[in-house]
């Protein structure tokens, strides 16, 4: 837990230092996040949380993100040692930053961005007494478009392919997000 309170401690200060030098323009955004691929020991699963990011302009159409997400849930997962299937509980924080391209097109705002940084697994599986924590390198390319609602209020929906590395493994997830950009 205070390895992830220092992470987020440290992306947060990486990107005020960041802001302070640029004049410019960015936004806040909190939303709903299901992330759906592979998670853990399963094959296939879908899970639940959130997502918050920061971004500051550097130039007009181009801006730095500082991104962080948590998604959880249970999942059944058929194990050759249990065929009647365990439930798995996994918890999925990522921390990544990197830059987004954007440019306003009326009310609409569409982006893209690439992002790098880590995640965070925590898997335990009912009954068995298994518990594994591990974090590893992980990155985020994708985009999404704001729709502007009102004077500085966004609904934004986006998708990003999250890629991790659990357990030596590449897992490409599709992470989709929607909610709330408040733009300064």
């Amino acid at each position: 837990m205070r390895k992830n309170i220092a992470i987020v401690f440290a992306l947060l200060l990486i990107s005020a230092a960041g802001f302070a030098q640029v004049p410019t323009s960015g936004n806040i955004y909190v939303g709903y996040a299901l992330d759906h691929g592979n998670t853990g020991l399963t094959d296939n699963g879908t899970l639940n949380g959130w997502e918050a990011s920061v971004e500051g302009k550097v130039v007009p159409h181009l801006g730095i993100v500082a991104d962080v997400s948590q998604t959880y849930g249970t999942l059944t997962n058929q194990v050759i040692a249990f065929p009647f299937g365990v439930d798995e509980h996994n918890q999925v924080t990522s921390y990544l930053v990197g830059p987004r391209v954007s440019f306003g097109a009326g009310k609409f705002r569409p982006f893209v961005h690439v992002l790098i940084g880590a995640a965070h697994l925590h898997e335990s599986v009912s009954g068995v007494g298994f518990v594994n924590a591990e974090t590893d390198f992980a990155d985020a390319l994708g985009g999404g478009l704001d729709y502007h609602l009102i004077p500085r209020v966004s609904w934004r929906l986006q998708l990003d392919d999250l890629q991790t590395h659990f357990h030596g493994v590449r897992e490409d997830d599709t992470r989709f997000t929607t909610g709330l950009a408040l733009h300064f």
